[in-house]
């Protein structure tokens, strides 16, 4: 169905929210793929190309084909103070900069170059290489740029704890626990592949930090990492030996059908390491495949300086299907509307029905979940369920009996993931051991996966519109966002930029679950939106709120945010000026084909070290919040 143009009087508000919202379905609907699904571009910083050069040199397959247009991206993401940042307009940060700055000296730019120079200078004054992340340096230890001995230990005897046992694989988030295992191989063999050039230019000298007080948990395992080390020295050899295999066992069992490990970068690379390093040759099946499949998650791209690459960190076509549906259907799209309908075969054709890692926890569990990316079968997802469901809710299909059943096998299977606290992680149910935090190895990125607000917020809504909120999972989950509210009325953001995605989640979910509007907590929230909203009318939170408070609910106007912020206000105080203000920003920063300026990073993948931008967000939450706006006030929509 082609949406036809409202025919409103420009001089009323809603005209123009209708006509801005026409342009931006009109926008989606050009984006939709033949086979039914949508899926935007998933930036993220220059260590997945950094990495990607560092892998392909360590496996000795590097080509100027692949090299040249890497580095040149590289180079492009340079700040004029040196530097590379894991956001836009974000902080120079330490770490992506030494890989950036090794993966050039690999590409061949010479340490005396200007901008390698200026890279140099930043990374000396941040205290040298040796304050990198231990990732950054296992990535220097491979060829012989770091001591191994430096490094924390990681035993692939952890590989034996049972599920009870402390600090066993599965108290890792699915994304630490796949990239841990096969760490685990290359920190035992300990490679050392030198490159005809060294990085004295990025040592500072500083020495290395002391011990903590035995007496504290980190000290604890301070000293229980130098044991490790100790054992690695003169290991049981029979039983390292079935370790390294029962490891390998465990990475073969977890590719997926696109050759890729978790649909993730930090697995799939360390994954083919460990099985290069475990003597599979780069023709065994497993890495022609790995190999092979990572190449789908590059973009190719003329720029007036030539060709550049660059890797997507991961792909998010679930995702990105799930919300344009719900855009699409929030805007008035009929139900069954083709576009609708070709998503929805697309995504019935996606659920999972076979077992995962998930069913540690839940081994009684039927499957029925669904995954983020093309292909990642073992790790269904709570959030990207939830919001399939909102969405396959209000579609009419020709086989209404068939989406019934999808639809029910989805909502059990996320219902029963649900944790003992009442809330809900995104992979795991119950991943709520703080242990792997401690350890020495884990100095980057959120490593376990306890509840959230946000995707608790998108289950509630999910039982809510199913008509489920009266039951006792969904009132536990209720009470988990309740309780789990800040004093200042807001809800933190686990996946998305940060205290207005989480509020934006929490605020309809609650009010979808029967929580009055007037109640203290919607009114909180209602209030802390108007609080940040920007005088230019929209909303922004630089993603620096992560680790100072004093960017909280502050940053440039970006069109998700904004988004976001409307769909919480539209639910606690439809009638609030904020909301006529925002939704006038919406209008004026719109794009002449319908879309969204949006340069600025939104999304999370952990909390203070990796963002993501993903480049749908600045079209469907607009119109996911036009569509409510004009749905509320009883406008026409499409």
């Amino acid at each position: 169905m082609t949406a036809t143009r409202p025919d409103l009087t420009p001089a009323d508000p809603a005209a123009s929210a209708s006509e801005a919202l026409w342009a931006a379905v009109g926008h989606l609907r050009a984006q939709q793929h033949e086979k039914g699904w949508w899926k935007g571009e998933l930036a993220t910083n220059v260590t997945m190309d950094a990495e990607d050069l560092l892998l392909r040199a360590f496996l000795g397959i590097s080509t100027p084909e692949v090299t040249e247009p890497a580095a040149r991206w590289i180079r492009s993401q340079q700040r004029a103070d040196g530097t590379w940042a894991t956001f836009h307009d974000g902080p120079g940060d330490l770490s992506t900069t030494v890989e950036a700055w090794v993966a050039l000296r690999l590409a061949g730019d010479a340490a005396e170059a200007p901008h390698m120079r200026t890279a140099a200078d930043f990374v000396q004054a941040e205290g040298g290489v040796e304050k990198s992340r231990v990732f950054t340096r296992i990535w220097l230890a491979l060829f012989g740029l770091q001591a191994w001995d430096e490094l924390p230990n990681l035993p692939p005897e952890m590989i034996f704890l049972p599920s009870w046992f402390p600090l066993n694989i599965y108290d890792w988030g699915c994304w630490a626990r796949q990239t841990v295992v096969p760490l685990t191989v290359v920190a035992t063999l300990r490679p050392v592949r030198p490159l005809p050039f060294g990085i004295d230019e990025l040592r500072s000298g500083a020495a290395r930090p002391g011990q903590a007080p035995i007496t504290s948990i980190a000290g604890l395992f301070q000293r229980l990492d130098g044991v490790l080390h100790g054992y690695a020295r003169r290991p049981i050899a029979p039983v390292r030996s079935l370790a390294m295999r029962h490891a390998a066992e465990w990475i073969l069992a977890r590719q997926e059908a696109d050759g890729g490990w978790g649909g993730i970068q930090p697995p799939w690379v360390y994954s083919l390491l460990a099985l290069h390093l475990m003597g599979y040759s780069l023709d065994h099946p497993a890495m022609r495949a790995g190999l092979a499949g990572l190449d789908g998650f590059v973009i190719h791209e003329d720029t007036p300086d030539g060709p550049i690459r660059r890797l997507e960190a991961c792909q998010s076509p679930v995702w990105d299907t799930a919300l344009s549906m719900a855009a699409l259907l929030e805007a008035g799209v009929p139900g069954d509307d083709p576009a609708v309908l070709r998503a929805t075969e697309w995504l019935l054709s996606e659920q999972i029905s076979g077992g995962g890692d998930w069913q540690v926890r839940r081994p009684n569990l039927e499957s029925g979940g669904w995954a983020f990316e093309f292909a990642n079968d073992v790790y269904p997802d709570t959030d990207d369920t939830a919001e399939i469901v909102i969405a396959l809710h209000r579609v009419t299909p020709p086989d209404p009996q068939r989406l019934r059943t999808a639809i029910d096998r989805a909502a059990e299977w996320t219902v029963g993931m649900q944790s003992q606290d009442g809330g809900w992680g995104a992979f795991d149910a119950d991943n709520t051991s703080t242990l792997p935090t401690k350890l020495p190895f884990c100095d980057f990125g959120a490593v376990i996966d306890p509840p959230s607000a946000d995707v608790t917020a998108h289950v509630v809504e999910m039982m809510a519109v199913l008509g489920r909120a009266g039951e006792e999972s969904c009132r536990r989950g209720v009470r988990w966002l309740l309780d789990n509210q800040e004093t200042d009325g807001s809800w933190f953001g686990r996946w998305g930029a940060n205290y207005v995605y989480g509020t934006g989640a929490a605020v309809p979910a609650l009010v979808a679950a029967g929580v009055d509007p007037r109640s203290k907590s919607i009114r909180a929230a209602a209030d802390w939106l108007a609080a940040h909203q920007n005088s230019d009318g929209g909303w922004g939170e630089d993603l620096r709120s992560y680790r100072d408070p004093a960017w909280i609910g502050r940053g440039v106007s970006t069109a998700s945010q904004t988004a976001w912020a409307l769909l919480a206000l539209l639910a606690a105080a439809p009638e609030a000026e904020a909301v006529e203000r925002g939704v006038a920003w919406l209008i004026e920063t719109q794009r002449p084909d319908g879309g969204w300026d949006e340069d600025h990073f939104t999304g999370t993948g952990f909390p203070g070290d990796f963002y993501i931008n993903y480049h749908m967000y600045r079209l469907v939450f607009p119109i996911w919040a036009l569509g409510r706006y004009l749905s509320l006030r009883q406008e026409p929509r499409l």
